[in-house]
């Protein structure tokens, strides 16, 4: 599928982090990386492509990792920068992430291909000038799902390949509308939610696969800060995912906000939503003194 196919959760991202910095005053990468491979399963490379801050150079900084929505079955990472200036203004390095589609292969390939991304970004840090501390997954939709696991998975467990176990852990995770409890995907009648059954598959062993890749299976009060925000009258993934996630985190006392969008869709949120939401995330990563503090000084 060309890169250059622009799919609704690659578009609302960009909307959603692009509040309108002028061209002529933004902050551009010092150094991009394009098609940097991550790792390899049977003989198809995957790819990242790396947005390097400027300030890098000099000294390590944060770094967000964006895995881009799609249903775990369409979409490409985003072809340029420039859908992510309110983070590379905020002194942020941008990983962008290609995973493995349903097509090629189902669950848990590509929580899998997640895992060994960020492993990646921790053993190649120094590199690029990535502080290892200052680590977000994010992501939209199947792409905040991706981020979610990406981020709870512990140290020890049985979904890690072998080459990518102590993946590394995140200092936070922004969760922009993804499910995250895919047992509770079935209608009325008990059929499971044909996005959802086409990514885990169907027939024994899909209720417990359902499980294994729910987020909420993994929660614990040692997690890193989410943010989640969700428009409340998303018809794809239902707001009350995002509201359940909010309260089981709530009672682990692990730092959370939501930001819920009245009216959104599914990532279609209005221009001023957008900007109050852009807002809100970096706000939130400022409370964890994870963006340069120079630039969340000039946010307060």
């Amino acid at each position: 599928m060309s890169r250059r196919l622009v799919l609704s959760g690659i578009a609302a991202m960009a909307a959603l982090l692009a509040p309108g910095a002028s061209a002529g005053g933004e902050t551009a990468p010092g150094r991009i990386v394009k098609d940097a491979v991550y790792r390899a399963v049977g003989g198809r490379p995957l790819h990242l492509d790396l947005y390097i801050h400027p300030a890098a150079r000099e000294r390590s900084g944060p770094v967000l990792v964006y895995f881009h929505g799609g249903g775990w079955a369409r979409g490409a990472r985003p072809e340029s920068w420039t859908g992510f200036r309110p983070y590379i203004a905020a002194g942020f390095s941008v990983v962008t992430v290609e995973y493995r589609l349903a097509g090629a292969a189902r669950a848990p390939a590509a929580v899998e291909d997640a895992r060994c991304a960020l492993h990646w970004i921790h053993t190649n840090a120094e590199r690029y000038g990535f502080d290892r501390t200052r680590i977000v997954v994010s992501g939209t939709s199947a792409g905040a799902h991706l981020a979610l696991m990406a981020g709870l998975l512990p140290d020890e467990n049985a979904i890690d390949p072998a080459e990518c176990r102590g993946a590394g852990r995140a200092a936070a995770i922004v969760d922009l509308y993804g499910p995250t409890d895919l047992t509770a995907t079935k209608d009325a009648s008990g059929a499971r939610h044909a996005t959802v059954a086409n990514w885990i598959g169907e027939g024994d062993g899909a209720d417990a696969m359902a499980h294994r890749m729910s987020p909420v299976a993994w929660l614990r009060s040692d997690i890193p800060p989410i943010f989640i925000g969700h428009g409340d009258a998303d018809p794809v993934v239902p707001v009350a995912q995002s509201i359940d996630l909010k309260r089981r985190l709530d009672a682990l006392a692990v730092p959370a906000d939501l930001f819920i969008v009245p009216g959104g869709g599914h990532g279609k949120f209005d221009a001023g939503s957008q900007r109050a939401m852009t807002a809100r995330v970096l706000a939130f990563l400022c409370g964890r003194r994870i963006p340069d503090p120079r630039a969340c000084a000039e946010k307060n």
